[in-house]
């Protein structure tokens, strides 16, 4: 057993003195940082003063090719990985050279991809979440072993820092699932200074992190003193030792002081008490001051090491203050980073092909990129083993590329998104499935803090390739958790993309399109036209496109044109819909033939408004129809901004239909059919703005 294997051992002179300086190094910079505290607290940061020894010990024994999960308390980590203090006070400072963000992110949030040194990607600020995109980072790497896939003969390892408050956090129990279900090359450093903020641990857990791991079957665990270098060092190599070598989780609990503040904007006085004396007993800095004394350097060796220290804070910081700050027209850049899909491509409706359902053409589209990309793979809910997928979306993928590459999740969606930052950080690309939009609630968390703002945030270093399946929509008696509509709050995130096709081509084409993005999208896909068995829908079933099909995002789609008549006549109208509303607005355009120009958005970010725009000014008269409730949805805010862009050009207000404002749908079909729209009540619209 790992915790069996710790030796008392005499460390390198050298790897001594050079622990000693950094953490003169940190501690210094948090004195700086406290002296100057007018200018260093414009911003809330966080130090290291306590936890230097486990930290350091940690990142010098860290390979340029292993990964790393940060926390925003571990600049000791980063000085000891070879990051200088004049770069950590850029980010301090929010200035334009900050490596990580540029002036963007917060202190000690690192977003690192610099040769001769660990990958760091981005981590949010929200703490225990990182725990996932750490476990998913370890999961791309198991994968990418196992298939063959990894370069050289390194076995890279994942290192996960966190606070040991944050082991409370739900996020952090399902990755600690996923690496022992799994088996994944990963060591969970939890650094235990018994503080939240203000609140002590007897007031937060009932358990410290170690005794809680041990509900984790095949979860190994290691305790360290974290305050003493040796003993760390120590721990962290048998750590890291166990997990290169048997490929298996590990959790090491060190337990260390905090001596600092919680940050700059929760000061150690307010609350601390007599607490703070009890804690400095254990201050890593004389410990190892003894330890190196005792190796026979002198007081006067020691005092070198330690003015060497200071000395180079000092010339630092002077750099940092004196260092330009962003140019503010910068502000919008990274929001994503450039897609390579920017024409269609490929045969949409090639000769003697059969016509697909929506669903079918789904399952094609994946099929077909396992097959040609060996580094993507595909998980959720049931899609593996011999159901693949509640819809049959995934049927039978998993016989054919096995286990490892189809497989199924427990029911853990915040681990099936955000998972899929970390597998995008080694390389792997995922494909995954919610299993209904009503279940993604626990997912967003992830969605928002880690995949939305890692391009950003990380300056652009950190793009994140994710594909997120999401059936969605009402078919008939699905009831409340299985009918839902949820792509206006999808819309309130920025820096993801979401998809919403109608029909099996576009399906096909935007999944392609979806997948060589290197940014998060979320394809929303209606249950209700998966196999076009709801009277209307038969459009959706289309004949299918080639393999080598890609339909770009943000294009729009005339699906019906008014004739031109019509149009002269000033008797048209356009609709400007998605998913469902297509074949409402089709169905309902019947009753006023030539009069009706329907607009099918495909993509409702990034959307093609210049299409939008121009069908609604050619006509003078527009409907947003949407199946969502209404108010205060995307499509009412779609309204509004084509309501003042348009005015000069409109013969009616802009119409809005969708369903009514209820918090849930029923599963009675006769209240169902109240509740939503359909194509009787969006004739009633036409009518009366056609006769506006």
């Amino acid at each position: 057993m790992p915790q069996d294997m710790l030796e008392a051992v005499k460390l390198d002179l050298d790897l001594l003195k050079k622990a000693y300086r950094l953490m003169i190094t940190a501690k210094t910079m948090a004195d700086t940082y406290e002296e100057n505290k007018a200018i260093c607290s414009k911003y809330v940061h966080s130090t290291s003063r306590g936890h230097e020894a486990i930290q350091l010990a940690a990142a010098l024994q860290l390979k340029p090719y292993d990964f790393a999960s940060l926390y925003y308390r571990d600049d000791s980590m980063l000085l000891g990985m070879g990051l200088q203090p004049y770069e950590l006070m850029l980010q301090l400072m929010a200035k334009a050279d900050d490596p990580f963000s540029g002036g963007r992110t917060y202190y000690g949030h690192p977003s690192l991809k610099r040769e001769g040194f660990p990958t760091i990607p981005h981590q949010s600020s929200a703490t225990g979440m990182q725990a996932i995109p750490a476990t998913g980072m370890a999961h791309g790497l198991a994968y990418l072993e196992g298939q063959g896939l990894l370069e050289g003969d390194e076995k890279p390892i994942v290192i996960c820092s966190l606070g040991d408050g944050s082991v409370t956090e739900g996020e952090v129990s399902e990755a600690f699932q996923m690496a022992v279900l799994k088996g994944l090359p990963i060591i969970y450093l939890i650094q235990d200074n018994d503080w939240g903020i203000s609140a002590t641990g007897k007031e937060m857990r009932a358990m410290d992190a170690f005794e809680f791991a041990a509900g984790f079957k095949g979860m190994e665990r290691l305790r360290v003193n974290g305050s003493d270098f040796e003993e760390s060092y120590e721990g962290v190599r048998v750590a890291i030792d166990y997990v290169r070598k048997v490929r298996r989780p590990i959790l090491v609990h060190a337990k260390v002081p905090l001596l600092g503040h919680h940050t700059s904007g929760v000061r150690r006085e307010w609350y601390r008490g007599d607490n703070l004396q009890q804690h400095s007993v254990d201050d890593p800095i004389p410990k190892l001051r003894e330890v190196l004394q005792e190796a026979g350097l002198s007081v006067e060796e020691v005092k070198l090491l330690e003015q060497e220290a200071m000395n180079t804070v000092a010339a630092d910081y002077e750099r940092a203050l004196n260092a330009p700050n962003p140019d503010p027209a910068t502000f919008d850049q990274h929001e994503f980073a450039p897609t390579p899909v920017t024409a269609e491509k490929g045969e949409r409706s090639p000769a003697g092909a059969e016509k697909t359902t929506m669903v079918d053409s789904a399952l094609h589209a994946v099929d077909e990129i396992l097959k040609s990309y060996p580094e993507a793979l595909f998980y959720g809910q049931d899609v593996g083993g011999e159901l693949g997928g509640v819809f049959r979306e995934a049927a039978l993928l998993a016989k054919k590329y096995g286990d490892a590459r189809v497989f199924n999740t427990p029911i853990q969606e915040a681990y099936i998104v955000g998972s899929t930052a970390g597998m995008s950080a080694v390389g792997t690309k995922a494909i995954v499935e919610i299993q209904f939009a009503d279940y993604i609630w626990p997912g967003i968390n992830q969605l928002v803090e880690e995949l939305s703002k890692s391009c950003y945030l990380s300056k652009g270093q950190f793009p994140i390739q994710s594909v997120i399946r999401v059936p969605i929509g009402a078919y008939g008696g699905g009831g409340p958790y299985h009918s839902g509509s949820i792509e206006s709050t999808l819309l309130n995130i920025r820096g993801i993309k979401v998809v919403f096709p109608s029909n099996g081509a576009d399906m096909k084409g935007l999944m392609k399109a979806a997948f060589l993005d290197p940014n998060p999208v979320v394809m929303l896909e209606h249950k209700g036209i998966y196999w076009s068995k709801v009277a209307g829908t038969e459009d959706a079933k289309t004949v299918e496109p080639d393999e080598e099909y890609i339909l770009p995002l943000g294009k729009a789609n005339i699906v019906q044109q008014a004739s031109e008549e019509e149009i002269r006549m000033g008797n048209s109208m356009t609709v400007i819909t998605y998913g469902m509303g297509v074949y409402w607005s089709k169905t309902a355009s019947k009753q006023f033939p030539g009069s009706v120009e329907i607009v099918d958005l495909r993509t409702l970010n990034p959307l093609d408004y210049e299409t939008v725009r121009a069908s609604v000014e050619r006509h003078g008269k527009a409907l947003v129809l949407t199946e969502e409730p209404l108010m205060n949805s995307f499509a009412e805010s779609l309204a509004g901004r084509l309501s003042k862009d348009c005015f000069q050009k409109l013969d009616a207000p802009i119409y809005t239909l969708g369903a009514a404002n209820l918090p849930a749908i029923p599963l009675n079909v006769e209240l169902e059919k109240m509740m939503l729209p359909n194509a009787d009540k969006v004739a009633a619209s036409m009518e009366e703005l056609l006769n506006y």
